[in-house]
């Protein structure tokens, strides 16, 4: 029995993250249409029917556009708070009562082999949440849409096998950059997106010996570059003493299958 997971998609554009056991298959997020949602799952090899369920973190549309699609189509369970259910009804479209679940803020449940921890993130949405998924003793943390990274995150996801970490933008190139100030201001607020360089010195603290892969997400179109995110989160580590294979997420194509051995 082991973990296995595909970033589908990440990236400012849209997200999508999916995680397997041997007797479970959950997605996290449809921020895709609904037929780019089945091109990427094409491309793992994946069945979209055979989905246990799917998880969502919150209500913004690159986390939510194909969900209600895919949901009718394949009839899938959905898990939500109620916060986010309430800001993202109008925008999924029906739903019938038998697919609408509720996950708490700060809870555990177990999907077959799988144990989902929620944890609440600082994001200028309803109620943010991010998951940890443990199996048979190994451990995969999801990070994203988070101004910055607590004591109290920190503590939940340390010590993962794997990271999917956000690494949004470039500090210097957002500051230079097009965007209306209002919005760098959010970007860069405590409810906004994490930078390469916060997500470098957050990882040092979480990083244990176990750690075999961190995967840098949701990185803005305008604002970063993959070479660009890579290389500065690996130079902080680095002068720390941490060497890691650090992998690269893109918006519109999926992560091979990785199995946390």
């Amino acid at each position: 029995m082991t973990l296995r997971f595909s970033v589908l998609a990440s990236g400012s554009t849209g997200n999508a993250f999916y995680i397997e056991s041997d007797k479970e298959k959950l997605l996290v997020d449809a921020g895709l249409s609904g037929k780019q949602m089945d091109r990427l799952f094409s491309e793992v090899a994946v069945d979209p029917s055979q989905l246990t369920g799917i998880l969502v973190t919150h209500e913004h549309s690159d986390h939510i556009k194909g969900l209600g699609i895919i949901a009718r189509k394949y009839n899938l369970p959905i898990y939500a708070n109620e916060k986010t259910w309430t800001a993202m009804e109008n925008d999924i479209g029906k739903i019938s009562l038998d697919q609408k679940f509720h996950f708490g803020m700060e809870e555990v449940k177990t999907f077959g082999d799988i144990d989902v921890e929620s944890f609440g993130v600082s994001h200028d949405a309803a109620e943010p949440m991010f998951f940890t998924f443990r199996n048979n003793g190994k451990k995969v943390a999801l990070v994203t849409d988070l101004g910055y990274v607590s004591e109290r995150i920190k503590r939940t996801v340390e010590d993962a096998d794997a990271y999917i970490f956000e690494a949004n933008h470039d500090v210097g190139m957002l500051r230079m950059g097009r965007y209306p100030w209002n919005v760098k201001r959010r970007i860069l607020s405590d409810s906004g997106h994490v930078s390469n360089e916060d997500c470098a010195l957050a990882l040092t603290d979480l990083i244990s010996n176990r750690t075999q892969r961190v995967y840098l997400a949701h990185l803005s179109q305008d604002n970063n570059m993959k070479d660009l995110a890579r290389m500065s989160v690996d130079n902080i580590l680095k002068e720390r003493g941490i060497n890691l294979d650090i992998c690269d997420t893109d918006p519109k194509k999926a992560t091979s299958l990785y199995e946390v051995g």
